[in-house]
């Protein structure tokens, strides 16, 4: 796994580099939102009986390049590659049948959900993604979110914004900065919901 020009630590264990529930190989870098999950927090979730599921994500270098267009709706998104399971769409599915959040971890992972809510009833499990989420987009899925904080001028701050607000997005960073969190793979995160 490549390691982005930002991590100047030596990584000792590259599997630090890793979600503890990784399984495939292929991504050119790591999905970061998830970084922030061990084994323990899983299992705490769980015995909370909040359901989780996983999907497969080859994240991009695209991921991480700026929106450099003065329309937003010009910029190209990159495509990422994903693959979910028949019972993680049956999972998600039945939450959203009998009204319970869908929260994504990753900025990916919301654009995979909201790319198999496009394809009507009966998604194909496994494709590519290439949805950019602006404000004014409508999320048909996911209602919250597990995630870093992003840099400006990202599709990654855009996407944020839009499941939030731009307003409350550009609070919780003036207050990111001013504590001075970590922003990047090994930073703070924050949930939004």
């Amino acid at each position: 796994m490549p390691l982005p020009p930002y991590i100047h630590e030596q990584l000792e264990d590259k599997e630090r580099y890793q979600t503890v529930y990784s399984k495939h190989p292929g991504s050119a870098a790591a999905p970061t939102a998830g970084l922030h999950f061990t084994p323990e927090v899983l299992k705490e979730l769980s015995d909370k009986g909040i359901e989780t599921d996983f999907v497969t994500l080859h994240v991009g270098l695209g991921t991480f390049r700026p929106v450099q267009v003065e329309n937003v709706t010009d910029h190209v998104m990159h495509k990422e590659y994903f693959e979910v399971t028949e019972s993680c769409l049956a999972k998600i599915k039945a939450a959203k049948a009998e009204g319970r959040r869908v929260i994504a971890v990753g900025t990916t992972s919301v654009r995979v959900l909201e790319t198999l809510a496009s394809w009507g009833e009966n998604p194909t499990l496994a494709g590519w993604t290439d949805i950019f989420i602006y404000p004014g987009y409508s999320f048909k899925w996911v209602e919250g979110l597990v995630t870093n904080f992003h840099l400006p001028q990202s599709t990654l701050l855009m996407l944020v914004s839009t499941l939030a607000s731009k307003k409350i997005i550009l609070d919780a960073y003036e207050e990111a900065v001013a504590e001075r969190y970590r922003f990047f793979s090994f930073g703070d995160s924050m949930l939004i919901l």
